[in-house]
């Protein structure tokens, strides 16, 4: 194989786990089910003292924010019987620096995705059926590797969740506005970060072991017909 091919390959394999992250990841953020899910889960209607029909506004508003171009996430609810702003100023700075997060996932994804489909096409389409040997186990690698990285994700997660969370915010704002008090912590407790980062790790997983199964599945039938072939010619 010669070094562009050899490049394009490792490419292809390092971008398959960043495509299954950040696919996951974008998923998740725009998913009403896990909001909806972990608001009934942890309570919150109780910790919050919203009605079910005014939480119900938020998941539906959230995904409206980070898709748009409005730079804060305004959103007015009612409580004990008067209408009110839900999140504080600094709040809503937390939340602008979140979109910011999301829509970089988005731009990952986007890019492995341009990446993983040239390699794939230019496989198929350009490239002799020898190469398609070459494609499926290049996917096998990169499916492994993103179980590999699943698994120990997976175990820090089970054994200091909490702490790698903290950690994550100190790295990734520039600010102390995700402790603002306010409805935020309130309507996202940890724990609902703990499942849906779950959730997440899961669909990842399927979508690893997936790609892994329909590759392996290919090499079989493609060594099935070369023995075939082996067997008529003598």
């Amino acid at each position: 194989m010669k070094v562009p091919g050899i490049i394009a390959k490792c490419i292809f394999i390092i971008c398959l786990p960043i495509l299954f992250l950040s696919a996951s990841l974008a998923w998740g953020f725009n998913s009403h089910w896990i909001f909806t899910y972990a608001f009934q889960k942890y309570d919150v209607s109780q910790t919050t003292g919203l009605s079910k029909a005014e939480l119900d506004k938020i998941p539906a508003s959230w995904t409206h924010y980070i898709n748009s171009g409005d730079a804060y996430w305004h959103i007015t609810v009612t409580g004990e019987g008067s209408s009110f702003e839900l999140f504080t100023p600094e709040e809503q700075i937390h939340f602008k620096d979140v979109k910011q997060l999301i829509w970089l996932d988005y731009r990952f994804l986007a890019a492995s995705l341009i990446l993983v489909l040239s390699y794939v096409l230019t496989s198929i389409f350009w490239r002799r059926p020898r190469y398609w040997h070459q494609l499926a186990v290049s996917a096998i690698w990169g499916s492994g590797i993103s179980l590999m990285l699943i698994i120990v994700l997976g175990i820090a997660s089970m054994l200091a969740f909490d702490r790698l969370f903290l950690q994550l915010h100190y790295l990734l704002f520039t600010n102390a506005y995700w402790s603002a008090e306010g409805y935020m912590l309130l309507l996202f407790p940890s724990g609902l970060w703990f499942d849906g980062a779950l959730i997440c790790v899961g669909m990842m997983a399927g979508l690893a072991i997936l790609l892994a199964i329909i590759a392996a599945a290919f090499l079989k039938l493609n060594s099935r017909k070369s023995d075939t072939r082996v067997r008529t010619a003598f």
